[in-house]
């Protein structure tokens, strides 16, 4: 009986060991994907940060001079561009009342 026992404990100390040995395999896997991934998706977020930055960087000159036109208006017409103002955000009290 206790050869049983012992060739049991052992059997089990055998399947024990494979099994750690197939966790650490996975484990190393997993990570080599998460790597893998990670880098994938730094290298996305680079190139879209270069996309954006060289959009805007042409548009900034066009956005600069509307923005110039639009403080030139409003310094000539201080009561137009204050209804205006009241106009808009009413609109955006009533749309937001809606909900």
């Amino acid at each position: 009986m206790a050869s049983t026992r012992d060739e049991i404990q052992s059997h089990l100390e055998d399947q024990i060991a494979h099994l750690s040995r197939q966790v650490a395999s996975l484990t190393r896997a997993m990570s080599k994907r998460g790597a893998g991934a990670y880098s994938e998706t730094r290298d996305d977020a680079a190139e879209f940060y270069g996309d954006m930055v060289e959009r805007f960087s042409d548009a900034l000159p066009a956005m600069r001079r509307q923005a110039h036109l639009a403080r030139k208006t409003v310094n000539d017409n201080p009561v137009a561009a204050a209804v205006v103002g009241v106009a808009v955000l009413g609109l955006v009290f009533s749309l937001l009342s809606r909900r």
